[in-house]
């Protein structure tokens, strides 16, 4: 039957042919249904069907002579023809405009999972004719799959007849024709089996359009074949599916749609059909995870990590517990408690000596004084600023204390009338200038604390810039607040029958230290009282401070160790502090030294740049003696590099009386307190070991004893063991909080009473920091005690000792390395920076250049250094730094004397130096920019890139569920009767009132085409002629309140005035309008 199939096809034009095969090749991959492709079909056929009617019926004879003797070689050659035509279409150059790669591979797979499916149905292994059995089926034995032979197979295979036998009477005739007489071809072809039919079931397709059959699974006996069946000499040999294309809507379908038992056999559905009821059922769309990629290892050239690089191989660390901490008969149960008792019992003993510019003491402020004068001030602050009914202060809320840093005695009486009252203290800087470094930041702690009120002294108060009119100037991203003088003179002493409520130590609020983050935010660090009594209570073992000890405290007094120790710890166990301001050491850097010498200190607070200048003045007076001293405790001894300042300045005075065992470094943070602190030694005992290091081990986060380069390593001193009753751990940097290993560097973490709870109003940050539980490597949860991140790097050494390499603000990750900021400062430092640049004056951060950090270097410049000796000095800083780090510098930037912004103690502000660099505001006088050193990852050659982008990442934030960052704005607040700005809501009552408090301040300015001014509109002009348009529109215009008016006035001055009518209410809608007002101008041109 395939070759006159294939002969009829062969007569039709070229042109009918390609199209005939290019509508199967549609219909085999999906593109169209089987309905279409009939449709098609039948219109394409159509015009040819009387000319293939026609055909010679020789030829058809010719063809049928042609044939071999059915077996098995004219089968395979049956087959080869049938398949002829499809070979030569599939194989056409004409084809590859249809090829798509990612479609076929869509459909073999659909192809594949389909076939999995279909083999679990009873296939039968070959096919034989439902007509006339040929020679070849005799001796063929029936499929072992199908059922038995019985009477219900002959009925079936009667109707199959009949229903085949109306379907070919409604076929065209030129289709009969051709398949008459070849039963010879069709008896060979029905040998095929089921895999090899393909061909042949293509080419029966090619000319049945309008036929459906289906195959049965059970071979029909053939011996009870009637004598019209026989008649018939066609075998149909049935496509691999069972499937003959065509038949009509009317025939019987129930018995074709079954197998001898009963199983189903799926008919076949469209490819595209299927596809669309699988993307029904399963939606396409991108797998999640593609959602979250960045497009940035397409764009740039990504570094592989050295295969050398140096890996830990410790076991995992386990956290380091400090000695018990021990209990004290009569320690208080609350640090007022301390202050009472001394106040009460020891009134004379001096508390606080606070020293004048020169040096010389100035005001010694006794216990006795200390506790009336907080008393005066906690019942001023509850009773006293607002009336009995409505107080301005309740127990609870926030206050800002802005003292300077020579006052630190008036600081001492707020601080601890603040606790008295039950009023959170929040201590910051006094602000200079409206435009401070880091300024609008402390503004924004002000705000998001609610604080809206802030004490000070009478002499700070005056000093705060001022406007013309004598008030304090609103400083920049500040809420307006209540300045309160704390003077005696100004506080109400307190009656006899009332007194504060001292309870015992809990876990509300004690005070808010503020902290400056590497980015320059400012956050407020939650102390709270029990935390305050167990760090003073610890620092107290661990320094063994007793009764009237005199300590020196040269650190400020408002914030960090200075505070801890000068003003808390100071109460608990009346010491005598000695307060030297940062103002006397500009003056006198060896003042701390001369007060150690006359007051006998037995303890002394100091940084490394303390202990440098008092080296550089010591040759001003040698009659100094620091036997005295049993603790010098360096507070900045996190700092890698501080072991030079110490050890030049024991060399220095240890002729003097120092004691190589009395310097004592420990770590602090604002978060964990102080971490570790090591213990006064005894005299004579070997002083702790030091550990040299290799930069280029810490670079990649783990511990290597430096064996190789000697300028690349790095001496680091111990800073004592960790505080009482505490706990520590060390944890991964970045990712979870996963314990390091014995040789690996990472994040030192603390557990402890004696520690901050939380960054005030941020909720997410502070469960990332105060509420850490570590996890092992396999990611189980170590303990349920939560830790608290110090934001210092270190490890615990040999004997339980803590090392500090280096902070977490100041870590610049390059190219997966880690670097630290202070390294890159000593290296700088090293290069003979005394003729070129300022020692204390040089910032290191890094700025993020294709996806990756650059390291930017800027330092004051001396204003007689030459550019020539800054150019040799930048240069021989960039050969250090990539000879010590192996790391390249972006940008080397040398500003003017006294230009980078400061701190409050003279240092640089960092982040506000990085601000400038970024928008271009530094003004550098010499400036070396090496990008071709480091930046190695450059843009790959531009190529197609995937559709996943930073736009996907939101996208898959959003489809995961995930919110979007959000900031709100802290509440205005309740209005005040004497706050008039908030008091005047709407328009006309804020112009009437700017009318009167600033008459002159001009509103409006209408400029020409020129840009040069024509006029002027000032408050109180704008008013005074809005009032006379309102009384204009009452009187003639006879308007009521709430009318309507139309406002019809070119852009200018004019439009401006009539906005602010008092009365009336402007609108646009015409016709509700009651009134009409245009200028003189406009009326004419209409």
């Amino acid at each position: 039957m395939a070759e006159p199939a294939a002969a009829g096809v062969s007569s039709l034009p070229r042109e009918v042919r390609e199209q005939l095969a290019e509508l199967e090749l549609e219909l085999s991959e999906g593109d169209i249904t089987q309905k279409g492709y009939e449709k098609k079909r039948a219109k394409l056929l159509a015009p040819y069907v009387p000319q293939t009617q026609g055909v010679d019926p020789a030829l058809q004879k010719e063809s049928r002579t042609q044939m071999p003797a059915p077996s098995a070689t004219p089968a395979s050659a049956s087959s080869s023809s049938s398949s002829k035509f499809h070979r030569a279409r599939s194989g056409g150059a004409r084809d590859e405009r249809y090829r798509s790669d990612i479609h076929t591979e869509a459909v073999q797979a659909a192809l594949a999972k389909h076939k999995e499916q279909k083999m679990a149905l009873p296939m039968p292994t070959k096919r034989r004719s439902t007509f006339v059995q040929s020679p070849a089926d005799a001796c063929t034995p029936p499929d072992t799959s199908s059922a038995s032979e019985d009477e219900g197979s002959l009925r079936r295979q009667a109707a199959l007849s009949a229903a085949l036998h109306q379907s070919l009477q409604n076929a065209e005739s030129w289709i009969n024709r051709s398949i008459q007489g070849s039963s010879t071809s069709s008896s060979a072809s029905s040998t095929l089996s089921h895999g090899e039919g393909k061909g042949t079931s293509g080419s029966l397709a090619d000319v049945f359009p309008n036929t459906r059959i289906e195959n049965f699974s059970v071979p029909p006996d053939v011996t009870a074949t009637t004598s019209s069946s026989s008649a018939r000499p066609a075998a149909v040999d049935l496509p691999p599916s069972g499937i003959v294309k065509g038949m009509h809507k009317g025939s019987n379908r129930s018995s074709l749609m079954d197998t001898a038992d009963g199983v189903p056999v799926s008919s076949r559905v469209s490819t595209k059909i299927q596809q669309l009821l699988n993307t029904l059922k399963r939606p396409k769309r991108p797998p999640l995870k593609e959602f979250f990629v960045d497009d940035f290892e397409e764009i740039v050239e990504v570094p592989q990590p050295d295969p050398n690089q140096p890996k830990p191989e410790g076991r995992q660390m386990t956290p380091v517990k400090g000695e018990p901490l021990g209990v004290v008969c009569n320690w208080p149960p609350a640090l007022e408690a301390a202050l009472q008792r001394w106040g009460t019992t020891q009134a004379k003993c001096p508390c606080l000596t606070a020293l004048d510019v020169t040096g010389k003491p100035v005001y010694t402020l006794t216990y006795g004084k200390l506790w009336s004068r907080s008393l005066k001030l906690a019942y001023t602050l509850l009773n006293k600023l607002g009336t009995k009914n409505e107080p301005v202060l309740k127990p609870g809320d926030r206050v800002a204390l802005v003292y300077p840093n020579s006052d630190p005695v008036m600081f001492m009486v707020a601080f601890y009338g603040c606790l008295l009252a039950e009023v959170i203290p929040v201590p910051i800087e006094v602000p200079l200038t409206r435009k401070d470094a880091g300024g609008q930041q402390i503004g924004f702690l002000l705000g998001s604390c609610g604080i809206a009120l802030a004490l000070t002294t009478e002499v700070c108060l005056k000093g705060l810039p001022k406007t013309q009119n004598g008030e304090i100037v609103q400083f920049k991203g500040w809420p307006r607040l209540k300045w309160v003088v704390t003077d005696s003179k100004y506080l109400s002493k307190s009656p006899k029958d009332w007194q504060p409520n001292i309870s015992a130590a809990g876990t509300e609020p004690a005070y808010i230290e503020y902290k400056t983050s590497k980015e320059g935010s400012v956050m407020g660090v939650t102390v709270s009282r029990i935390a305050m009594l167990s760090h003073c209570q610890a620092l107290s073992q661990a320094c063994n401070y007793s009764e009237g000890e005199t300590i020196v405290n040269v650190l400020d007094f408002k914030k960090d160790a200075g505070l801890w120790h000068g003003i808390l710890t100071n109460v608990m166990n009346k010491l005598h502090t000695i307060s030297v301001p940062y103002s006397v050491m500009k003056t006198c850097p060896l003042s701390w030294v001369q007060r150690v010498h006359a007051h006998k200190a037995k303890v002394a607070l100091v940084k490394c740049r303390d202990l440098h200048w008092a080296m550089m003045a010591h040759r001003d007076q040698r009659d100094v003696s620091l036997s005295s001293l049993r603790m010098l405790i360096v507070t900045d001894g996190a700092n890698p590099w501080s072991v030079s300042s110490c050890d030049a300045f024991l060399s220095l005075f240890q002729s003097h009386g120092l004691k190589p065992e009395a310097i004592c470094p420990c770590a602090t943070s604002p978060e964990a307190m102080t971490i570790a602190i090591r213990r006064p030694g005894v005299p004579g005992a070997p002083l702790p070991g030091r550990a040299i290091l290799s930069m280029n081990g810490l670079s990649f986060g783990v511990i290597r004893v430096n064996t190789e380069d000697k300028n690349s390593a790095l001496t680091v001193q111990d800073v004592g063991h960790v505080m009482p009753g505490g706990m520590m751990c060390i944890v991964k940097p970045d990712g979870p909080p996963q314990l390091c290993k014995t040789d690996e560097i990472g994040e030192i973490c603390v557990s402890s009473r004696a520690g901050g709870m939380m960054y005030y109003g941020l909720a997410g940050v502070t469960k990332n920091t105060f509420e850490v539980i570590p996890v092992s490597s396999a990611g189980s949860p170590v303990g349920d005690v939560p830790f608290v991140r110090s934001g210092l790097l270190g490890f615990v050494g040999p004997g339980s000792l803590v090392f500090v390499v280096g902070k977490m603000d100041g870590l610049l990750t390059v190219s997966g390395r880690r670097h630290n900021a202070d390294d890159i400062v000593a290296t700088g430092l090293a290069v003979e920076s005394i003729k070129t640049v300022y020692r204390g004056r040089i910032a290191v951060f890094s700025v993020s250049v294709f996806y990756d950090e650059r390291i930017v270097v800027v330092a004051e410049q001396r204003p007689d250094a030459s550019e020539e000796d800054s150019f040799q000095w930048m240069s021989r800083v960039l050969q250090a730094i990539d000879s010590i780090h192996q790391v390249g510098v972006y940008c080397l930037a040398l500003v003017p004397a006294n230009t980078l912004p400061k701190t409050p103690l003279g240092g640089i502000h960092i982040s506000q130096t990085k601000h400038h660099f970024l928008e271009g505001s530094l003004h550098p006088c010499n400036i070396l920019m090496c990008p071709h050193t480091c930046v190695t990852n450059l843009p790959k050659p531009r190529q197609k890139q995937p559709g996943v982008g930073p736009a996907s990442v939101m996208v898959g934030n959003l489809v995961a569920g995930k919110r979007i960052a959000q900031a709100s704005g802290r509440d205005l607040g309740q209005i005040e009767d004497n706050d008039l700005v908030k008091k005047h809501q709407f328009l006309t009552e804020v112009l009437q009132w700017r009318a009167q408090a600033t008459p002159d301040h001009p509103l409006f300015l209408l400029l020409n085409a020129k840009g040069t001014t024509v006029c002027t509109a000032t408050c109180l002009q704008l008013h005074k002629k809005a009032e006379r348009i309102a009384s204009v529109l009452c009187d003639k215009g006879h308007l009521n309140a709430g009318d309507n008016v139309v406002l019809l006035y070119p852009p200018g001055q004019q439009s401006c005035l009539y906005s602010h009518n008092p009365d009336l209410n402007e609108t646009t809608e015409i016709q509700r309008g009651s009134c009409c007002c245009r200028c003189e101008n406009l009326a004419n041109h209409h």
